[in-house]
């Protein structure tokens, strides 16, 4: 079910560049509705279509993992209100030492500069005005993430070079860059819940591989605090789209997320001097509709 109707355009745009299928709702689902509610234009780059994760038995009449994943996101997607999908092709690399790491396709290993140049098209062509990305450290570490963390910052630039030739597009200068990142309070408080239920933090998630202690070690800034109450239904229903995965966290941690999380917080990479003072809104201090 489409749970979206169209506002009237403001002539603002956001482009998300992420890795997978499902890192657009579990992890800013609610900001990309939230803008989308608003009238801005809210894109999305998708790097690989999810090849390596989960699946059930049976891929509901799907030729592949990678299918099914697909249908999930534009389902997402469509519930979430976003203005277009774009997938850079690239295969779902697995976490660090898996098996995927090696495939010919995988995006991790893809060399750097390519990575940049295929994001920096979707810029000029998109020509938003907020760019949103992972962390440094992708999150939760995951190899793709990283991967494309580290092409979107090169293609932020890449993209406003006049004299870089990129598909004949002319070239554009996004106004920010933001990363996306998890409130350290609210890992600090998933660790001490999941201790108390039994569980090892340091091998959380579905595949256990993920050590949440490792990544209180890092401690990136908040610039940016969305509040994404009013669409929290929305988040929520785009996430049950994804039943391959789980369909988003359920039990005590799914109460922790909706205790922590009436809001989605952000890094600002771009302008380099963030203001001093928590901004409420990615479009804060913008002058004009265009970039």
């Amino acid at each position: 079910m489409n749970s979206f109707s169209s506002p009237k355009p403001s002539g603002r745009r956001l482009l998300a560049v992420l890795a997978h299928p499902d890192d657009e709702t579990f992890g800013i689902g609610g900001t990309l509705s939230l803008y989308a509610r608003r009238g801005v234009e809210t894109h999305l780059v998708c790097a690989t279509r999810g090849e390596a994760g989960e699946a059930p038995p049976h891929l509901k009449g799907f030729a592949s993992v990678g299918e099914m994943r697909e249908d999930e996101l534009r389902s997402a997607a469509s519930i979430l209100g976003l203005k277009a999908v774009y997938f850079l092709g690239y295969r779902d690399s697995g976490m660090p030492n898996s098996p995927d790491n090696h495939h010919p396709q995988a995006l991790a290993a893809a060399p750097l500069e390519e990575v940049a140049h295929r994001v920096a098209g979707h810029i000029r062509r998109v020509r938003p005005q907020v760019v949103i990305t992972f962390d440094p450290i992708g999150g939760y570490r995951h190899p793709d993430h990283i991967a494309v963390h580290q092409a979107t910052v090169e293609a932020f630039h890449m993209a406003e070079d006049p004299c870089l030739d990129i598909e004949s597009l002319p070239s554009h200068s996004p106004q920010k860059l933001y990363y996306a990142t998890f409130s350290r309070r609210f890992l600090r408080w998933a660790v001490r819940l999941t201790r108390l239920l039994g569980r090892d933090p340091h091998r959380f998630g579905r595949n256990k591989d993920i050590d949440l202690t490792a990544l209180l070690e890092v401690d990136f800034p908040i610039h940016a605090s969305i509040s994404i109450r009013e669409v929290a239904r929305l988040k929520e229903q785009a996430s049950a789209c994804y039943a391959s995965q789980g369909g988003g966290l359920s039990g005590p941690l799914r109460w922790l997320f909706r205790w922590f999380g009436g809001s989605e917080t952000f890094m600002q990479a771009f302008p380099p001097t963030p203001s001093p003072l928590l901004e409420r809104d990615l479009f804060e201090g913008l002058t004009g509709h265009e970039g």
